[in-house]
């Protein structure tokens, strides 16, 4: 699947922001206004200004947002969804070539919130998985303890692990040391 430079970018703004999420043994990583900023600044976005509290309170609906697509059934679902996040932002593609990359669409109108920001960019970035129809690569880890956000970019689908060196690794040796017990007898 070849997916454009600035879209998977997208793609992995989108599951950083939902792996942020409280539902995590660490907790909600966007607590306060600080870590929004980080979460900005780390992700290089482009024309943000002074953060307040109530961007943060509309980054985490925006990334309640995603959860939501990422666990939609199908593609009308996920569309339904999208397309009522992306409206809300109010879309004006632009195209763009700045910070030494090539020229690229961004969706969210100059002086946009971060959030606007977020759900326009990212909310095209999900628009373009589901017209490819690729829905099924929108994923959470499979390990019972994790539950962390990613999209699947295997060639065959078959990722099933946010990280094959950590979760899946685990679950590996796990199920290996119970059939060396049961072995042993």
């Amino acid at each position: 699947m070849l997916i454009p430079h600035d879209t998977r970018i997208a793609l992995d703004i989108v599951v950083d922001l939902m792996n942020t999420a409280p539902e995590r043994a660490a907790g909600d990583e966007l607590k306060d206004v600080s870590s929004l900023l980080e979460f900005v600044r780390a992700h290089k976005f482009s024309g943000v200004g002074e953060l307040d509290e109530a961007d943060l309170t509309a980054v985490r609906d925006v990334r309640s947002r995603f959860a939501e697509i990422f666990a939609a059934p199908g593609a009308r679902a996920a569309s339904e969804l999208i397309n009522r996040l992306v409206a809300a932002a109010g879309t004006t593609p632009q195209l763009t070539n700045h910070d030494d990359y090539d020229w690229h669409v961004h969706y969210f109108a100059p002086g946009a919130s971060v959030a606007d920001h977020l759900a326009a960019d990212c909310g095209m970035a999900l628009a373009f998985i589901v017209v490819a129809g690729e829905q099924e690569r929108l994923r959470r880890c499979e390990a019972p303890d994790c539950g962390r956000a990613f999209v699947d970019l295997s060639r065959n689908r078959s990722r099933r692990y946010c990280d094959s060196r950590t979760c899946g690794n685990r679950l590996h040796v796990a199920a290996y040391r119970a059939r060396r017990k049961e072995a042993a007898g």
